[in-house]
């Protein structure tokens, strides 16, 4: 599923307050990667997204169509 901007920022903000709380990274990062990305959190979220293993979902309500 193709996420919009909007619900992207989310996921990846919610991750990364995960992640600044102690989680546990979803992707392999070497202590070169994490001192590259100076530990920020978000910028460990944005890897997990583009590697499609944030382990969020998200729900969207359908709209009916005026006939």
């Amino acid at each position: 599923m193709k996420h919009t901007k909007f619900e992207k920022a989310r996921l990846i903000g919610s991750r990364a307050l995960q992640l600044s709380q102690g989680a546990p990274f979803l992707v392999e990062l070497k202590k070169e990667d994490l001192e590259k990305l100076k530990y920020n959190p978000v910028d460990i979220a944005k890897k997990e997204y583009d590697a499609g293993v944030i382990p969020l979902d998200v729900k969207r309500q359908l709209r009916k169509r005026n006939a």
